[in-house]
């Protein structure tokens, strides 16, 4: 190598003699710093600043990002690995690309931007926070349409967030505002493409789908090489001290090699998670080439057509309707094909990723996953080659071992109703969907007004809501009880223990019925019971147009713009079954109903009346909703069931007690003997 200086032992020597790097031209400002003083200007009211150090920090953010994979990228390329490797080859190049890097991005950057930022900034930058904060500073300086923006761009990655949905609403309607304002500032280029190419499948505009996939291919695999890159940055070890305790040389290196591997085989999940959500999206990667070969059958390409499908049968050898199409393609051009070579090589890499990992998870003690299983397979009925339907299940990997629920496709209904007199009005296919049932005379006009005077002495505004009296609208109130509170209310004699008793009984009956009309093959457990009154308030009922309860799910998270349901926290995730028992309809508006997955296209209308039941099962196939109560008070018992006994509402294993001793007559003193713990 020619001098101690350009030595591997000398060029280590140097950098430890020199632990603070030079000046550099850099004059990138930090965006945590920049972040900081946008939060200060927003408490001080001071808009403007808002909006300069805000919108500072997010470009910040995003140059220090850039300039970390351009970088690493850079610096790999002029330092590769020998061929003939040896230790000190080996440690040459490790420790003169460590060295590039740090010349190459504080030159870009400067050292005032390489610091450590605080995990709780980092988190709100993934959680896109800095959004929320610009949407009400551009609603401050009256800009609209950068303040739709703004919230269009948060509301991606939190679609819980109430309060901004609202908003959303609010500037479709104002002047100056217009649809290409509600764009995603932070979309990833791979998933938009992705979303866009699906919407053209769907309509069956097979060319320009095409075009769009090809160039969702590209922009994942040039996101997979960024995603890559920036793995190979300080890495994290849990309850491991390397300064404390004396670790050799290679562990220290096998360690840290091992948490880059693992970053860099997360990856694959990376790429296929929307924002702000936990669970990828299921055979991400393989879809692509799903949807592709059966667009190019449609346009008549059999060649590209076959190259795709044995591309999808790279990952998923054996797959029987990809194998029947793969078939079909012979035949029809008289050849074979070769799959794409770019996601060969990318499989091939991946596996030795995997082999690599289980290797170190011996010595970190980690488990992985492949990242694409799909617990989805289409099975073609035909000879004619079948395609995707673009319905693609979202279902954490790590949780499918604990899936216990029936798929939907395998239940039935049309059981029994069990009470004399209950009628049924329409099934699934009356209301255009699935796993769907209305019911009328489920409990009488008596028993309705019963509970609806018991509503009237028992509910509190903002039970069951947090404490909020208008959780879902500010042009309604709310008010709930749950049945152990309306039995704690009867035994003091504040309501008659008749009525809590009536509430008590028809929820159960509401639960029957439901477990035996949908022909359940385990028993059907209360998950939460409601006793629920929503009251239109006066003065704030003009020129509404938010809904009573927006479109949602009840197990999961309704993502429109994916067309998808995310099954995860804060969804109650371990529900199975809907039910909804109304008390009266001497109301206007309030009418509940059912979409598409797009959270627009109204699928059936339901008009509440006495004794009506609404029943449906709990997932992203029935997204519901109310629309708006605009005069008088609209009242029901709110069900929610799980077929899961581990998940059984405490309160109500509760109330069995307390009625248990009602009826055996084993309630004394001046309280409830109710066990506080649960019996499971």
């Amino acid at each position: 190598h020619g001098t101690a200086r350009d030595s591997p032992w000398g060029l280590f020597v140097s950098l430890l003699r020199k632990p603070v790097l030079p000046s550099s031209a850099g004059v990138l400002e930090p965006y945590d710093l920049l972040y900081d003083n946008a939060v200060e200007a927003f408490y001080s009211a001071d808009y403007e600043s808002v909006v300069r150090y805000m919108e500072g920090a997010l470009s910040s953010n995003r140059h220090v990002r850039a300039t970390r994979v351009q970088c690493r990228l850079r610096c790999q390329d002029q330092h590769p690995f020998d061929e003939s490797f040896s230790d000190l080859r080996f440690f040459d190049s490790v420790l003169r690309r460590a060295a590039c890097m740090n010349k190459c991005i504080e030159a870009k950057v400067g050292t005032q931007s390489l610091h450590k930022v605080s995990e709780d900034v980092v988190q709100d930058f993934n959680r896109r926070i800095p959004y929320n904060y610009l949407q009400q500073a551009y609603q401050k300086l009256q800009r609209p349409d950068k303040a739709a923006e703004a919230a269009h761009t948060y509301f991606q990655a939190n679609p819980e967030h109430v309060e901004m949905g609202r908003d959303l609403e609010q500037y479709k309607n104002l002047q100056g505002v217009e649809e290409t304002h509600f764009v995603d500032r932070e979309a990833r280029p791979h998933q938009r493409s992705f979303t866009a190419a699906v919407q053209l499948y769907d309509k069956g505009e097979y060319e320009g789908a095409i075009a769009l996939f090809e160039e969702a291919l590209v922009k994942y695999y040039r996101a997979d090489v960024d995603c890559r890159a920036l793995c190979q940055g300080p890495q994290k070890f849990e309850g491991q001290d390397h300064l404390r305790y004396r670790y050799s040389l290679y562990e220290v290196v096998s360690d840290h090699f091992t948490q880059v591997l693992h970053c860099e085989h997360e990856c694959v999940r990376d790429l296929a998670t929307r924002p702000g959500r936990l669970s990828p999206m299921e055979n991400y990667l393989p879809l692509h080439y799903d949807y592709l070969q059966f667009a190019y059958f449609k346009a008549g390409r059999l060649e590209e057509a076959l190259q795709c499908a044995l591309t999808y049968l790279l990952f998923h050898k054996g797959e029987e309707f990809m194998e029947e199409n793969a078939d079909y393609y012979r035949e029809e051009l008289g050849h074979d094909a070769e799959p794409r070579e770019k996601a060969a090589w990318y499989l091939r890499r991946h596996k030795q990723e995997l082999e690599l990992l289980l290797i170190g998870s011996k010595i970190m003690g980690a488990e992985f996953t492949e990242g694409w299983v799909s617990s989805h397979q289409i099975l073609s009925t035909s000879s004619i080659p079948s395609g995707t339907d673009g319905w693609m299940e979202y279902v954490p990997i790590s949780h499918k071992k604990n899936v216990t629920v029936t798929s939907l496709q395998s239940l039935k209904e049309g059981g029994p109703l069990l009470y004399e007199g209950v009628q049924l009005v329409q099934n699934s296919a009356a209301l255009n969907g699935t796993q769907r049932v209305l019911l009328d005379h489920v409990i009488s006009e008596e028993e309705c007004a019963e509970l609806r005077q018991l509503a009237h002495t028992v509910t509190m505004a903002g039970d069951g809501y947090k404490g909020r009296m208008s959780p879902h609208t500010p042009n309604e109130r709310f008010e709930g009880a749950s049945v152990l509170k309306t039995l704690q209310h009867g035994f003091e004699g504040r309501v008659p223990m008749r009525s809590a008793r009536l509430f008590y009984e028809t929820s159960e009956r509401a639960r029957r019925i439901i477990e035996s009309y949908f022909v359940l093959n385990s028993t059907l457990h209360f998950s939460y019971t409601h006793l629920v009154c929503r009251t239109a308030i006066k003065g704030q009922q003009d020129h509404r147009n938010d809904l009573s309860h927006p479109i949602h799910a009840d197990n999961c998270l309704l993502d429109p713009d994916a067309n998808e349901c995310w099954k995860e926290p804060p969804a109650y995730t371990n529900r199975d079954y809907s039910a909804l028992l109304y008390l009266n309809g001497d109301f206007e508006g309030g009418e509940f109903i059912f979409t598409e997955m797009d959270a627009k296209t109204v699928t059936a209308s339901v008009k509440p009346k006495c004794g009506r039941m609404v029943g449906f099962s709990s997932g992203g196939e029935n997204p519901h909703g109310v629309k708006a109560v605009t005069s008088g008070q609209r009242c029901a018992v709110a069900l929610w069931f799980t077929l899961n006994p581990l998940y059984r509402e405490l309160e109500r294993l509760q109330a069995d007690e307390v009625v248990q001793a009602l009826d055996t007559q084993h309630v004394f003193g001046q309280g409830l003997n109710i066990n506080p713990k649960d019996e499971l």
